[in-house]
């Protein structure tokens, strides 16, 4: 419900700082209704209100939706542009050329809204940890493959050892090396074997041992981080000693916590653009021309492009089979997005595109350490 509540206030708030479209109902004859103004056409000249004032509950229905979605002509010329050619929407709305656009301001608080709306239902699975039953079964499994392993490494150490002994002086070498390569394979088999041994043995004792006083499932992330945080484990270098204080005691419910952070994220997200536009401004300290507003142009356009792509991989990223191909998509439209709105923006050539791109995937990670600090102690130091 907070999710939801949070993605119909962002489409709100966006909403509010849209202009009308000029699609106010047919011309009108008379005063305005507002100002007493005489007026003709769809508009006051005076005040700017629609001559036309709706009274339907149909019509209602239509600015809740445009109000919460943005669900005009605009979102159609504005998202295509924003995913394939960021550079020229940019650069456009930056010369004055707006009213076909929905803002980067209004698009930017209703995605990430939305977006946030969307991680609630799929993207929390990344603090889900499977439960002990079903980690034995995998370590099990683990150790199964382990043992055949083993016994090919040990095959295959057996060849080599054989080799060794019938090569003559030519071959003999290479056959010592294939013998020093096979005994580091059965070593690291054996390794691996002993490894997956251990974690069964552990897990099997988890399910074994009684149900924690706390509540807690035995062997679980939430269980792992309370008793660090308790037992002075968990190390905290930022804030003061009495927000460090908060913080542990907060990390010692972790459900909590994440709830506080996940709250905290999409609540103060507005953060990462006054965080970013220094960055972008520095890569063009030189270059006369461009404004702090061109720069925060590009940083919400930029980031509403990183918020989109965040939910279609979270959507996307729910069929098992498609997450490694998700990932390697991730990897790459980041950076050809960066690319391709820095050179078309700012009317770059290729190299000066190029290496701009490369500081600024530096200065994002930057920015975004900033930020995952700042959300922490609001978060947990609050």
């Amino acid at each position: 419900m907070d999710a939801a509540g949070g993605a119909v206030t962002g489409g709100l708030i966006g909403g509010a700082l849209e202009k009308p479209e000029g699609k106010a109902g047919e011309p009108h004859s008379g005063a305005c209704t507002d100002c007493d103004q005489p007026v003709s056409g769809n508009f006051c000249a005076n005040c700017g209100q629609p001559t036309h004032v709706h009274r339907s509950l149909l019509h209602l229905g239509e600015e809740l939706l445009h109000g919460v979605m943005h669900f005009d002509g605009r979102i159609w010329r504005t998202v295509p542009l924003l995913v394939l050619n960021p550079g020229r929407l940019t650069r456009e709305w930056v010369q004055g050329k707006r009213s076909r656009y929905v803002s980067p301001l209004g698009l930017f608080l209703f995605t990430i809204f939305l977006m946030f709306f969307i991680l609630s239902f799929g993207g929390g699975k990344a603090f889900e940890t499977a439960a002990v039953n079903e980690r034995l079964d995998v370590a099990r499994q683990t150790v199964a493959d382990a043992h055949q392993d083993v016994a090919k490494a040990k095959t295959g150490l057996a060849v080599a050892e054989r080799n060794v002994a019938a090569a003559k002086p030519p071959q003999a070498e290479a056959a010592e090396e294939a013998l020093t390569e096979a005994k580091s394979d059965f070593d690291d088999a054996i390794d691996d074997l002993v490894d997956a041994s251990n974690l069964v043995t552990r897990l099997e004792g988890l399910k074994a041992a009684a149900p924690r006083a706390d509540g807690l499932e035995p062997g679980s992330w939430q269980a792992e981080l309370h008793d660090a945080a308790v037992n002075d484990k968990v190390t905290v270098n930022m804030g003061s000693d009495e927000t460090k204080k908060k913080i542990l005691k907060k990390l010692a419910n972790p459900d909590l916590a994440v709830y506080k952070i996940q709250q905290t994220l999409y609540k103060f997200s507005f953060l990462l653009v006054p965080i970013s536009i220094p960055f972008v401004a520095l890569l063009f300290l030189w270059k006369r021309g461009f404004t702090l507003y061109d720069h925060g142009v590009f940083v919400l356009y930029s980031l509403t492009f990183m918020a989109m792509m965040s939910m279609a991989a979270s959507l996307i990223g729910q069929i098992s089979w498609l997450s490694s191909s998700v990932a390697l998509i991730l990897m790459i439209a980041a950076p050809v997005h960066m690319f391709a709105q820095l050179k078309g923006a700012y009317s770059l050539p290729t190299f000066s595109a190029l290496w701009r791109t490369f500081f600024l995937l530096i200065f994002c990670a930057i920015a975004l350490a900033l930020f995952l600090t700042a959300i922490i102690l609001l978060g947990l130091g609050g």
